[in-house]
Protein backbone atom coordinates (compact mmCIF):
# COMPACT_ATOMS: atom_id res chain seq x y z
CA UNK A 1 0.00 0.00 0.00
CA UNK A 2 1.59 3.02 -1.16
CA UNK A 3 0.02 6.57 0.88
CA UNK A 4 1.22 9.30 0.98
CA UNK A 5 2.13 10.77 4.04
CA UNK A 6 0.11 13.89 4.11
CA UNK A 7 -2.82 15.35 1.80
CA UNK A 8 -4.90 18.39 1.80
CA UNK A 9 -8.25 17.48 1.93
CA UNK A 10 -10.82 20.13 0.89
CA UNK A 11 -13.03 20.82 3.49
CA UNK A 12 -16.40 20.92 1.26
CA UNK A 13 -17.90 17.26 0.92
CA UNK A 14 -20.54 15.82 -1.07
CA UNK A 15 -21.06 12.07 -1.49
CA UNK A 16 -19.91 12.47 -5.38
CA UNK A 17 -16.74 14.63 -4.54
CA UNK A 18 -14.87 10.84 -4.54
CA UNK A 19 -14.94 10.97 -8.01
CA UNK A 20 -12.38 13.68 -8.76
CA UNK A 21 -10.02 11.44 -7.04
CA UNK A 22 -7.88 7.95 -8.60
CA UNK A 23 -10.64 5.23 -7.68
CA UNK A 24 -9.07 1.72 -7.57
CA UNK A 25 -10.84 -1.50 -7.81
CA UNK A 26 -13.38 0.29 -10.42
CA UNK A 27 -15.69 -1.79 -13.16
CA UNK A 28 -15.26 -1.00 -16.40
CA UNK A 29 -18.68 -0.14 -17.23
CA UNK A 30 -18.99 0.32 -21.25
CA UNK A 31 -22.74 2.23 -21.30
CA UNK A 32 -22.40 5.51 -19.08
CA UNK A 33 -25.79 6.41 -19.83
CA UNK A 34 -27.20 2.83 -18.44
CA UNK A 35 -24.86 3.39 -15.50
CA UNK A 36 -26.36 6.77 -14.96
CA UNK A 37 -29.78 5.34 -15.02
CA UNK A 38 -29.33 2.61 -12.87
CA UNK A 39 -27.77 4.74 -10.01
CA UNK A 40 -30.52 6.94 -10.35
CA UNK A 41 -33.04 4.69 -9.95
CA UNK A 42 -31.32 3.40 -6.77
CA UNK A 43 -31.07 6.66 -5.49
CA UNK A 44 -35.46 6.47 -5.15
CA UNK A 45 -35.08 3.25 -3.51
CA UNK A 46 -35.44 2.88 -0.02
CA UNK A 47 -32.25 2.72 2.40
CA UNK A 48 -31.31 -0.65 3.91
CA UNK A 49 -30.94 0.80 7.03
CA UNK A 50 -31.51 3.92 9.50
CA UNK A 51 -29.10 6.35 10.80
CA UNK A 52 -30.39 5.68 14.33
CA UNK A 53 -29.32 1.99 14.15
CA UNK A 54 -25.87 3.54 12.24
CA UNK A 55 -25.54 6.18 15.43
CA UNK A 56 -26.58 3.06 17.80
CA UNK A 57 -23.58 0.99 16.50
CA UNK A 58 -21.22 3.70 16.63
CA UNK A 59 -21.76 4.28 20.32
CA UNK A 60 -21.72 0.82 21.01
CA UNK A 61 -18.06 0.90 18.81
CA UNK A 62 -17.50 3.19 21.49
CA UNK A 63 -17.36 1.26 24.26
CA UNK A 64 -15.87 -1.84 22.95
CA UNK A 65 -13.03 1.04 22.91
CA UNK A 66 -12.94 1.18 26.40
CA UNK A 67 -13.27 -2.44 27.35
CA UNK A 68 -17.01 -2.74 28.06
CA UNK A 69 -18.31 -4.58 24.92
CA UNK A 70 -16.52 -7.02 22.27
CA UNK A 71 -17.10 -7.27 18.38
CA UNK A 72 -18.03 -10.08 16.91
CA UNK A 73 -17.65 -9.42 13.06
CA UNK A 74 -17.97 -12.27 10.80
CA UNK A 75 -19.89 -13.97 7.78
CA UNK A 76 -18.97 -14.80 3.66
CA UNK A 77 -16.05 -13.76 2.17
CA UNK A 78 -18.87 -12.60 -0.84
CA UNK A 79 -22.43 -13.18 -1.09
CA UNK A 80 -24.16 -14.13 -4.35
CA UNK A 81 -27.71 -13.76 -5.16
CA UNK A 82 -28.31 -17.53 -5.25
CA UNK A 83 -27.43 -17.60 -1.56
CA UNK A 84 -30.25 -15.16 -0.29
CA UNK A 85 -32.05 -18.19 0.83
CA UNK A 86 -33.11 -18.68 4.54
CA UNK A 87 -31.58 -21.56 5.08
CA UNK A 88 -28.08 -20.33 4.46
CA UNK A 89 -28.74 -16.79 6.09
CA UNK A 90 -30.64 -18.66 9.39
CA UNK A 91 -27.71 -21.23 9.52
CA UNK A 92 -25.23 -18.08 9.15
CA UNK A 93 -27.42 -16.17 12.15
CA UNK A 94 -27.16 -19.62 14.23
CA UNK A 95 -23.10 -19.47 13.93
CA UNK A 96 -22.56 -16.00 15.10
CA UNK A 97 -25.17 -16.21 17.84
CA UNK A 98 -23.36 -19.73 19.21
CA UNK A 99 -20.31 -17.75 18.99
CA UNK A 100 -21.72 -14.95 20.63
CA UNK A 101 -22.78 -17.25 23.85
CA UNK A 102 -19.65 -18.60 23.74
CA UNK A 103 -18.10 -15.24 24.24
CA UNK A 104 -20.47 -13.69 26.66
CA UNK A 105 -20.33 -16.35 29.03
CA UNK A 106 -16.53 -16.58 29.22
CA UNK A 107 -15.71 -12.76 28.08
CA UNK A 108 -18.45 -11.47 31.33
CA UNK A 109 -19.17 -8.73 28.83
CA UNK A 110 -22.07 -7.95 26.59
CA UNK A 111 -20.78 -8.73 22.45
CA UNK A 112 -21.65 -6.61 19.60
CA UNK A 113 -22.56 -8.46 16.69
CA UNK A 114 -22.04 -7.55 13.30
CA UNK A 115 -22.58 -9.50 10.14
CA UNK A 116 -20.52 -9.51 7.07
CA UNK A 117 -24.19 -9.51 4.77
CA UNK A 118 -26.46 -8.03 3.00
CA UNK A 119 -24.12 -5.82 0.90
CA UNK A 120 -21.14 -7.98 0.72
CA UNK A 121 -21.34 -8.39 -3.24
CA UNK A 122 -18.17 -7.06 -4.39
CA UNK A 123 -14.47 -8.21 -4.61
CA UNK A 124 -11.48 -6.65 -5.17
CA UNK A 125 -9.27 -8.38 -7.47
CA UNK A 126 -5.61 -8.96 -8.05
CA UNK A 127 -6.02 -8.33 -11.96
CA UNK A 128 -8.32 -6.63 -14.05
CA UNK A 129 -8.55 -9.37 -16.82
CA UNK A 130 -8.22 -13.23 -16.49
CA UNK A 131 -6.82 -15.33 -19.03
CA UNK A 132 -8.29 -18.96 -19.84
CA UNK A 133 -7.17 -21.06 -23.10
CA UNK A 134 -5.97 -17.89 -24.68
CA UNK A 135 -9.39 -16.11 -24.29
CA UNK A 136 -9.25 -13.19 -22.02
CA UNK A 137 -12.09 -11.10 -20.32
CA UNK A 138 -12.45 -8.83 -17.41
CA UNK A 139 -11.98 -10.64 -13.80
CA UNK A 140 -15.15 -11.79 -11.96
CA UNK A 141 -15.69 -8.82 -9.48
CA UNK A 142 -18.49 -10.34 -7.19
CA UNK A 143 -22.57 -10.68 -8.13
CA UNK A 144 -22.84 -6.89 -7.80
CA UNK A 145 -20.57 -6.11 -10.92
CA UNK A 146 -20.59 -9.47 -13.27
CA UNK A 147 -20.96 -13.19 -13.33
CA UNK A 148 -18.71 -15.77 -12.77
CA UNK A 149 -19.46 -17.96 -15.62
CA UNK A 150 -16.28 -17.28 -18.25
CA UNK A 151 -18.26 -16.09 -21.03
CA UNK A 152 -18.48 -12.30 -22.89
CA UNK A 153 -21.92 -11.66 -21.84
CA UNK A 154 -21.62 -12.72 -17.89
CA UNK A 155 -18.07 -10.89 -17.73
CA UNK A 156 -19.71 -7.71 -18.92
CA UNK A 157 -20.11 -5.50 -15.88
CA UNK A 158 -23.73 -4.94 -15.71
CA UNK A 159 -25.08 -1.43 -14.31
CA UNK A 160 -28.12 -3.63 -13.55
CA UNK A 161 -26.67 -5.61 -11.04
CA UNK A 162 -26.71 -2.29 -8.79
CA UNK A 163 -30.85 -2.68 -8.34
CA UNK A 164 -30.36 -6.77 -8.18
CA UNK A 165 -27.99 -6.18 -5.32
CA UNK A 166 -30.19 -3.68 -3.14
CA UNK A 167 -33.23 -6.20 -4.04
CA UNK A 168 -30.72 -9.09 -2.38
CA UNK A 169 -29.78 -6.71 0.30
CA UNK A 170 -33.39 -5.62 1.45
CA UNK A 171 -34.42 -9.30 1.29
CA UNK A 172 -31.86 -10.65 3.87
CA UNK A 173 -32.00 -7.78 6.25
CA UNK A 174 -35.74 -8.00 6.05
CA UNK A 175 -35.21 -11.96 6.93
CA UNK A 176 -32.54 -11.06 9.60
CA UNK A 177 -35.19 -8.21 11.06
CA UNK A 178 -38.40 -10.75 11.33
CA UNK A 179 -35.84 -13.64 12.73
CA UNK A 180 -34.79 -11.55 15.40
CA UNK A 181 -37.83 -9.78 16.27
CA UNK A 182 -39.60 -12.98 16.30
CA UNK A 183 -37.39 -14.59 19.09
CA UNK A 184 -34.85 -16.72 16.71
CA UNK A 185 -32.51 -15.14 19.20
CA UNK A 186 -33.95 -16.30 22.75
CA UNK A 187 -31.93 -17.29 25.11
CA UNK A 188 -34.00 -19.41 26.24
CA UNK A 189 -34.27 -21.67 23.51
CA UNK A 190 -30.90 -21.89 22.21
CA UNK A 191 -32.52 -25.13 20.88
CA UNK A 192 -33.05 -23.10 17.52
CA UNK A 193 -29.63 -22.21 16.76
CA UNK A 194 -28.81 -25.96 16.39
CA UNK A 195 -27.19 -26.90 13.05
CA UNK A 196 -28.02 -30.76 11.92
CA UNK A 197 -25.37 -31.27 10.33
CA UNK A 198 -22.86 -30.96 13.11
CA UNK A 199 -25.03 -33.40 15.74
CA UNK A 200 -21.43 -35.33 15.72
CA UNK A 201 -18.95 -32.19 16.07
CA UNK A 202 -16.38 -33.22 18.27
CA UNK A 203 -17.34 -29.38 20.18
CA UNK A 204 -21.04 -30.10 20.38
CA UNK A 205 -20.83 -31.50 23.74
CA UNK A 206 -18.73 -29.19 25.28
CA UNK A 207 -20.64 -26.46 23.59
CA UNK A 208 -24.04 -28.21 24.80
CA UNK A 209 -22.88 -27.97 28.44
CA UNK A 210 -22.51 -23.87 28.12
CA UNK A 211 -26.27 -23.98 26.85
CA UNK A 212 -26.91 -25.65 30.05
CA UNK A 213 -24.88 -23.87 32.90
CA UNK A 214 -26.56 -20.59 30.78
CA UNK A 215 -29.99 -21.93 30.85
CA UNK A 216 -29.72 -22.97 34.55
CA UNK A 217 -28.58 -19.15 35.64
CA UNK A 218 -31.42 -17.73 33.26
CA UNK A 219 -34.18 -19.74 35.18
CA UNK A 220 -32.32 -18.92 38.89
CA UNK A 221 -32.51 -15.85 37.93
CA UNK A 222 -36.30 -15.64 36.67
CA UNK A 223 -37.50 -17.50 39.77
CA UNK A 224 -36.05 -14.81 41.99
CA UNK A 225 -37.15 -11.59 39.68
CA UNK A 226 -39.48 -13.02 37.38
CA UNK A 227 -38.94 -12.50 33.32
CA UNK A 228 -35.67 -10.30 32.41
CA UNK A 229 -36.46 -8.21 29.79
CA UNK A 230 -33.39 -8.22 26.77
CA UNK A 231 -32.88 -11.87 26.99
CA UNK A 232 -36.07 -12.83 24.31
CA UNK A 233 -33.75 -10.62 21.32
CA UNK A 234 -30.56 -9.10 20.37
CA UNK A 235 -29.35 -6.73 17.87
CA UNK A 236 -27.66 -7.41 14.51
CA UNK A 237 -25.84 -4.98 12.61
CA UNK A 238 -24.44 -5.50 9.01
CA UNK A 239 -21.13 -4.53 7.42
CA UNK A 240 -19.54 -4.88 3.85
CA UNK A 241 -16.75 -3.89 1.92
CA UNK A 242 -17.39 -0.22 0.41
CA UNK A 243 -15.87 -1.35 -2.36
CA UNK A 244 -17.95 -0.14 -5.86
CA UNK A 245 -18.50 3.71 -4.75
CA UNK A 246 -21.31 4.47 -7.21
CA UNK A 247 -23.65 1.96 -5.50
CA UNK A 248 -22.47 3.56 -2.22
CA UNK A 249 -22.69 7.16 -3.54
CA UNK A 250 -26.44 6.34 -4.17
CA UNK A 251 -27.18 5.07 -1.35
CA UNK A 252 -26.05 8.21 0.69
CA UNK A 253 -28.92 10.35 2.03
CA UNK A 254 -29.31 12.95 4.10
CA UNK A 255 -31.71 12.41 7.09
CA UNK A 256 -34.41 14.54 9.28
CA UNK A 257 -33.11 15.58 12.54
CA UNK A 258 -29.53 14.70 12.06
CA UNK A 259 -26.72 16.72 10.46
CA UNK A 260 -24.54 15.50 7.61
CA UNK A 261 -24.70 12.63 5.98
CA UNK A 262 -24.97 8.35 6.38
CA UNK A 263 -24.17 6.04 4.09
CA UNK A 264 -27.49 4.01 4.52
CA UNK A 265 -26.14 0.88 2.41
CA UNK A 266 -25.32 -1.02 5.49
CA UNK A 267 -24.08 0.25 9.50
CA UNK A 268 -20.74 -0.40 8.60
CA UNK A 269 -18.56 0.20 6.24
CA UNK A 270 -14.85 -0.48 5.78
CA UNK A 271 -12.32 0.16 3.71
CA UNK A 272 -9.94 -2.65 2.04
CA UNK A 273 -6.53 -2.72 2.32
CA UNK A 274 -5.65 -2.23 -1.74
CA UNK A 275 -8.33 0.60 -1.77
CA UNK A 276 -6.86 3.07 1.49
CA UNK A 277 -4.74 5.16 0.03
CA UNK A 278 -4.68 8.27 1.40
CA UNK A 279 -5.16 10.49 -1.46
CA UNK A 280 -7.63 7.81 -3.36
CA UNK A 281 -11.35 8.03 -3.88
CA UNK A 282 -12.20 5.27 -0.97
CA UNK A 283 -10.96 7.45 1.56
CA UNK A 284 -12.53 10.98 0.28
CA UNK A 285 -15.54 9.16 0.30
CA UNK A 286 -15.32 7.86 4.10
CA UNK A 287 -14.12 10.79 5.67
CA UNK A 288 -17.68 12.44 4.80
CA UNK A 289 -20.20 10.10 5.98
CA UNK A 290 -21.08 9.65 9.70
CA UNK A 291 -21.07 5.79 10.27
CA UNK A 292 -18.38 4.43 12.01
CA UNK A 293 -15.88 3.41 9.52
CA UNK A 294 -13.08 0.74 9.52
CA UNK A 295 -9.77 -0.11 7.40
CA UNK A 296 -8.06 -3.07 7.17
CA UNK A 297 -4.25 -2.86 7.99
CA UNK A 298 -1.54 -5.03 6.12
CA UNK A 299 1.99 -5.62 7.13
CA UNK A 300 3.07 -3.19 4.10
CA UNK A 301 1.20 -0.13 6.73
CA UNK A 302 4.32 1.85 8.76
CA UNK A 303 3.35 4.46 11.56
CA UNK A 304 3.94 7.17 8.78
CA UNK A 305 1.57 5.58 6.38
CA UNK A 306 -1.54 5.03 9.82
CA UNK A 307 -1.22 7.96 11.29
CA UNK A 308 -2.30 10.51 8.08
CA UNK A 309 -4.70 8.05 7.36
CA UNK A 310 -6.25 8.26 11.27
CA UNK A 311 -6.25 12.12 11.05
CA UNK A 312 -8.19 11.89 7.92
CA UNK A 313 -11.03 9.48 8.53
CA UNK A 314 -11.17 11.00 12.38
CA UNK A 315 -10.16 14.16 12.70
CA UNK A 316 -12.35 14.84 15.95
CA UNK A 317 -11.03 12.04 17.42
CA UNK A 318 -15.26 10.62 18.31
CA UNK A 319 -15.18 7.70 19.97
CA UNK A 320 -16.67 4.85 17.90
CA UNK A 321 -16.33 6.12 14.84
CA UNK A 322 -12.48 4.71 13.77
CA UNK A 323 -11.92 0.58 13.53
CA UNK A 324 -8.69 -0.64 12.72
CA UNK A 325 -8.50 -4.38 11.34
CA UNK A 326 -5.24 -5.83 11.27
CA UNK A 327 -4.20 -8.47 9.00
CA UNK A 328 -1.11 -9.06 9.17
CA UNK A 329 -0.57 -13.25 8.62
CA UNK A 330 0.50 -15.64 11.44
CA UNK A 331 4.49 -15.46 10.50
CA UNK A 332 4.61 -11.62 10.22
CA UNK A 333 2.29 -10.22 13.06
CA UNK A 334 5.15 -10.79 15.49
CA UNK A 335 7.47 -8.11 13.36
CA UNK A 336 4.84 -5.49 12.30
CA UNK A 337 1.97 -4.79 14.65
CA UNK A 338 4.28 -3.65 17.78
CA UNK A 339 5.08 -0.41 15.96
CA UNK A 340 1.88 0.30 14.57
CA UNK A 341 0.06 -0.03 18.41
CA UNK A 342 3.02 2.11 19.87
CA UNK A 343 2.30 5.00 17.32
CA UNK A 344 -1.17 5.05 17.88
CA UNK A 345 -0.63 4.84 21.25
CA UNK A 346 1.63 7.80 21.46
CA UNK A 347 -0.57 9.85 19.72
CA UNK A 348 -3.07 9.35 21.81
CA UNK A 349 -5.89 8.03 18.90
CA UNK A 350 -8.75 6.76 20.07
CA UNK A 351 -9.25 3.62 17.43
CA UNK A 352 -10.91 0.05 18.25
CA UNK A 353 -8.20 -2.66 17.49
CA UNK A 354 -9.67 -6.11 16.01
CA UNK A 355 -8.20 -8.75 14.40
CA UNK A 356 -8.23 -10.53 11.02
CA UNK A 357 -6.41 -14.00 11.45
CA UNK A 358 -7.56 -14.79 7.93
CA UNK A 359 -6.78 -12.40 4.85
CA UNK A 360 -2.71 -12.70 6.05
CA UNK A 361 -3.06 -16.59 5.79
CA UNK A 362 -3.95 -17.86 2.77
CA UNK A 363 -2.44 -19.70 0.46
CA UNK A 364 -2.51 -22.06 -2.69
CA UNK A 365 -2.73 -25.58 -2.38
CA UNK A 366 -0.80 -28.13 -4.52
CA UNK A 367 -4.48 -29.52 -6.05
CA UNK A 368 -4.93 -25.76 -7.04
CA UNK A 369 -7.29 -24.67 -3.99
CA UNK A 370 -6.87 -21.54 -2.14
CA UNK A 371 -6.94 -22.45 1.40
CA UNK A 372 -6.17 -20.94 4.88
CA UNK A 373 -4.58 -23.64 7.72
CA UNK A 374 -6.55 -23.35 10.85
CA UNK A 375 -2.94 -23.35 12.82
CA UNK A 376 -2.29 -20.57 10.76
CA UNK A 377 -5.54 -19.19 11.52
CA UNK A 378 -5.46 -19.67 15.40
CA UNK A 379 -1.57 -18.46 15.63
CA UNK A 380 -2.62 -15.30 14.68
CA UNK A 381 -5.01 -14.27 16.71
CA UNK A 382 -2.98 -16.02 20.08
CA UNK A 383 -0.55 -13.62 19.34
CA UNK A 384 -2.71 -10.82 18.38
CA UNK A 385 -4.07 -10.52 22.26
CA UNK A 386 -0.54 -10.95 23.49
CA UNK A 387 1.36 -8.41 21.25
CA UNK A 388 -1.64 -6.06 23.01
CA UNK A 389 -1.74 -7.12 26.49
CA UNK A 390 2.43 -6.45 26.03
CA UNK A 391 1.79 -3.02 24.36
CA UNK A 392 -0.46 -1.97 26.75
CA UNK A 393 -3.57 -2.10 24.17
CA UNK A 394 -6.53 -3.63 24.20
CA UNK A 395 -7.67 -6.32 21.22
CA UNK A 396 -11.69 -5.02 21.15
CA UNK A 397 -12.93 -7.60 18.49
CA UNK A 398 -12.03 -10.28 15.44
CA UNK A 399 -13.13 -10.19 12.33
CA UNK A 400 -14.04 -13.78 10.40
CA UNK A 401 -15.15 -15.13 6.73
CA UNK A 402 -17.42 -17.96 8.30
CA UNK A 403 -20.09 -19.76 7.06
CA UNK A 404 -23.39 -22.24 9.17
CA UNK A 405 -22.96 -24.14 5.89
CA UNK A 406 -21.33 -27.86 6.14
CA UNK A 407 -17.76 -26.46 4.28
CA UNK A 408 -14.06 -28.02 3.89
CA UNK A 409 -12.63 -24.80 2.65
CA UNK A 410 -9.69 -24.13 5.29
CA UNK A 411 -7.72 -26.75 6.47
CA UNK A 412 -7.31 -28.31 10.17
CA UNK A 413 -9.40 -27.68 13.37
CA UNK A 414 -11.40 -29.92 15.38
CA UNK A 415 -11.99 -32.55 12.46
CA UNK A 416 -8.60 -32.11 11.09
CA UNK A 417 -9.06 -31.38 7.90
CA UNK A 418 -6.37 -32.35 5.32
CA UNK A 419 -5.94 -31.22 1.45
CA UNK A 420 -7.75 -34.16 0.23
CA UNK A 421 -10.94 -33.14 2.45
CA UNK A 422 -11.31 -30.10 0.52
CA UNK A 423 -12.85 -30.87 -2.93
CA UNK A 424 -15.28 -32.89 -0.86
CA UNK A 425 -17.18 -29.49 0.05
CA UNK A 426 -15.40 -26.66 -1.61
CA UNK A 427 -18.38 -23.81 -2.37
CA UNK A 428 -16.63 -20.49 -1.95
CA UNK A 429 -16.65 -18.02 -4.62
CA UNK A 430 -13.74 -16.25 -4.21
CA UNK A 431 -12.15 -17.13 -0.32
CA UNK A 432 -12.21 -20.05 2.06
CA UNK A 433 -14.35 -19.86 5.00
CA UNK A 434 -14.07 -21.19 8.33
CA UNK A 435 -17.02 -24.09 9.28
CA UNK A 436 -19.14 -24.51 12.09
CA UNK A 437 -16.75 -25.84 13.86
CA UNK A 438 -13.83 -24.20 13.68
CA UNK A 439 -15.32 -21.07 13.97
CA UNK A 440 -16.81 -22.23 17.65
CA UNK A 441 -13.38 -23.15 18.27
CA UNK A 442 -11.63 -19.89 17.53
CA UNK A 443 -15.03 -18.41 19.97
CA UNK A 444 -13.48 -20.72 22.27
CA UNK A 445 -9.50 -19.56 21.81
CA UNK A 446 -10.84 -15.92 22.82
CA UNK A 447 -12.65 -16.70 26.17
CA UNK A 448 -9.54 -18.56 27.02
CA UNK A 449 -7.06 -15.70 26.16
CA UNK A 450 -9.21 -13.05 27.46
CA UNK A 451 -9.81 -15.24 30.99
CA UNK A 452 -6.18 -15.99 30.93
CA UNK A 453 -5.33 -12.45 30.29
CA UNK A 454 -7.63 -11.08 33.52
CA UNK A 455 -6.15 -14.23 35.97
CA UNK A 456 -2.32 -12.83 35.34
Amino acid sequence: MSIAPTIDHPSEWAPHSWQQRVALQQPLYEDGAELARATAQLATLPPLVTSWEVLALKKALGEAQEGKRFLLQGGDCAESFADCTSPIISNRLKVLLQMSLVMVHGLKKPVLRVGRFAGQYAKPRSTDTETRDGVTLPSFRGDLVNGQEFTPAARRADPQRLIQAHAHSALTMNFVRALVDGGFADLHHPEYWDLAWVEHSPLAAEYRRMVAAIGDSLRFMETLAGPIAGFTRVDFFTSHEALLLHYEEALTRKVPRHHGWFNLSTHFPWIGMRTAALDGAHVEYFRGIRNPVAVKVGPSVTPDVLLPLIEALNPEDEPGRLTLIHRMGNAQIGSVLPRLLEAVKREGRRVLWVADPMHGNTEATSNGYKTRRFDNIRGELDQAFDIHAAAGTRLGGVHLELTGEDVTECMGGARDLSETDLDRAYKSMVDPRLNYEQSLELAMLIVRKSVAARTA
